[in-house]
């Protein structure tokens, strides 16, 4: 590969994660993570990352270290970007660095043509996000509390508002802030092990970063009123009963089970027209929070962005010439 020999000087580092062994060449300009197996699917591939000067994913808490960062997946999952979070210590708690570094994926990943679906996934053993840092939380004032929680509450909106599809794999817990993390990404799937609850009223808060707002449009009114009232947590059986998650399946050995579904549920979508996908999206999230006249207005204006794309006359040539599209993007 053509970056390694500029990374003359480096070391070789070993780590491990729960789906696979990254091997990290640490040199003059940053890491590179080289995945030493695929996708978990018998499919072998080399995904490369580069982070400028920081400890990569290190269990000793460093003022530069990378709590997440990117990974872009290469081959036939081209267009498949993974948020991945290694907060490890704290168990992937919304922390200041951990917050900033992710705002800071957001800004590049929301104007990125090339990235068709976005998954979020834990490399920390057994947890999704842990929720609040409350060690952090508990040196701040109340106006730094207030302050801090709308800046979370602003950080699930961009979330919620890129333009892709976006997948959380909830492989363990996700709890209060790394539940409303779960709910602002258009898809979730669980593996059955996994632990999800807005427990904040246990703590004698409520939920801040979105969770009242987004659990009743994910199970309904009465049955979120039930969960945040009383701060239960749900097995990933029962969140998909409850429709909280798009599927659930068993937990595997390595403890990736639900990365790994999310990563199916990636590959179905990542063949369709990424133009109207997008456009599809945004006329679903538009349009539920209207009455159906101005929601059928919204599906018109999207519907009419679509219309002069190359992705449309390929799918409609596809069509007629009995085979499988190509879709570029444009």
């Amino acid at each position: 590969m053509p970056v390694l020999p500029r990374l003359a000087g480096g070391v070789w580092s070993f780590a491990r994660s729960p789906a696979q062994a990254c091997l990290a060449f640490s040199g003059l300009h940053g890491s590179v993570p080289l995945t030493a197996r695929g996708s978990g699917l018998g499919k072998p591939s080399v995904r490369v990352h580069l982070a400028p000067r920081r400890a990569l994913c290190t269990d000793r808490p460093h003022k530069d270290a990378v709590e997440v960062y990117i990974s872009r997946l290469e081959g036939e999952d081209n267009g498949i970007v993974e948020v991945r979070m290694c907060r490890q210590q704290a168990r992937n708690s919304l922390g200041h660095v951990f917050v900033g570094q992710i705002r800071e994926l957001l800004s590049g990943l929301r104007h990125d043509s090339a990235a068709r679906v976005v998954i979020f996934r834990s490399l920390v053993p057994r947890v999704f996000c842990a929720g609040a840092d409350l060690k952090e939380r508990a040196r701040m004032s109340n106006s730094e509390a207030e302050q801090f929680v709308h800046g979370l509450r602003s950080l699930m909106n961009e979330i919620a508002a890129l333009p892709m599809p976006t997948i959380a794999a909830v492989d363990g817990f996700a709890l209060g802030g790394g539940l409303e993390l779960a709910l602002a990404c258009d898809l979730r799937t669980t593996a059955y092990t996994a632990q999800m609850g807005l427990i904040e009223t246990t703590r004698g808060l409520l939920p801040g970063a979105g969770g009242s707002q987004r659990l009743p449009r994910a199970v309904g009114f009465a049955m979120a009123k039930e969960l945040i009232f009383t701060g239960r947590r749900v097995g990933g059986q029962q969140a998909l009963e409850l429709g909280l998650v798009n599927r659930a399946v068993p937990q595997n050995e390595s403890g990736d089970a639900a990365h790994r579904e999310a990563l199916n549920l990636a590959r179905e979508i990542l063949p369709q027209a990424p133009v109207a996908v997008r456009m599809a999206k945004e006329a679903i999230n538009q349009g539920i929070e209207v009455n159906i006249a101005s929601g059928m207005a919204i599906e018109g204006m999207c519907y009419a962005r679509v219309i002069p794309t190359r992705d449309r006359q390929e799918g409609m040539a596809a069509f007629i010439e009995k085979r499988t599209p190509t879709y570029t993007g444009e």
